[in-house]
């Protein structure tokens, strides 16, 4: 096995299957060995059953809506803001200047921590959660971006003045085109972020959503909720990753994203 070496496609599906596959192995020897009491874990058969369970009984289908509703609009208002701000940070130093120890600072508090004043300035309603996955992502997509646009080659910026364009025209027509596709591969890193923050965002007064429906498992000591629950956050993560994926391999054909 050389190192850095590429390998197919095909090669590269069997091995990630391959993974989930002994993962999945080890924890049923764990669970019907009983070397672990079903009620600390529960086995992959009785995760399976118990998110059929949730799905046809239960009404989960609307949880797992509100969960992703929560994570996208968070995101999406999180990305409306930082991106515009990434780009001006990276394009205008004394832009970056202000903003930058602010935004370096804020991204090393955990979004859990503001819930409690979230609570006091908006409530427990929707807009709390979406204010926790909007924190979570802001600061860390705000940077990302910065840095990005900043890499921009100086000799292309000087060259486009020499052509004569002004400031706008340069970010249009050099910077916007040379970024777009590392913009939009940290547009979907953040997007995974956020999915990782919304348990906490659901932890209280919500009345729906995977987060919800955990917390209720965690007091009735149902760990098959719990690890269904959790297993479903992973899947519907994984499918909104390679969805994002393949769409900007489809409008960034001509890069070099693998």
């Amino acid at each position: 096995m050389k190192l850095l070496v590429p390998v197919s496609r095909e090669k590269r599906t069997l091995l990630g299957v391959a993974f989930f596959v002994v993962f999945v192995a080890l924890w049923g020897l764990i669970t019907w060995s009983g070397a672990v009491p079903k009620h600390f874990l529960a086995s992959p058969w009785q995760t399976v059953q118990s998110a059929w369970d949730l799905f046809a009984t239960q009404g989960f289908t609307h949880d797992v809506g509100m969960t992703i509703w929560r994570v996208v609009g968070g995101f999406l208002l999180a990305a409306v803001i930082a991106v515009p701000l990434g780009i001006a940070m990276g394009t205008y130093k004394p832009i970056e200047a202000f903003f930058e120890p602010f935004v370096s600072f804020a991204r090393y508090l955990p979004a859990s921590a503001f819930i409690p004043l979230l609570i006091l300035w908006v409530g427990i309603g929707e807009a709390q959660k979406l204010t926790v996955i909007f924190i979570g992502c802001f600061f860390q997509l705000t940077l990302m971006i910065t840095m990005i646009v900043s890499a921009t080659r100086r000799d292309l910026i000087e060259a486009a003045y020499t052509l004569g364009c002004q400031d706008t025209a340069a970010i249009r027509r050099v910077v916007l085109p040379g970024a777009a596709p590392e913009i939009a591969e940290a547009l979907r890193q953040v997007l995974g972020l956020g999915w990782t923050y919304i348990i906490v965002a659901e932890l209280i007064g919500a009345s729906s959503g995977i987060g919800h429906m955990i917390t209720d498992s965690q007091a009735l000591m149902a760990t098959d909720n719990i690890i269904a629950g959790i297993v479903i956050i992973g899947l519907v993560g994984l499918i909104s990753d390679l969805a994002f994926k393949k769409v900007n391999q489809r409008l960034f054909a001509w890069s070099l994203q693998r």
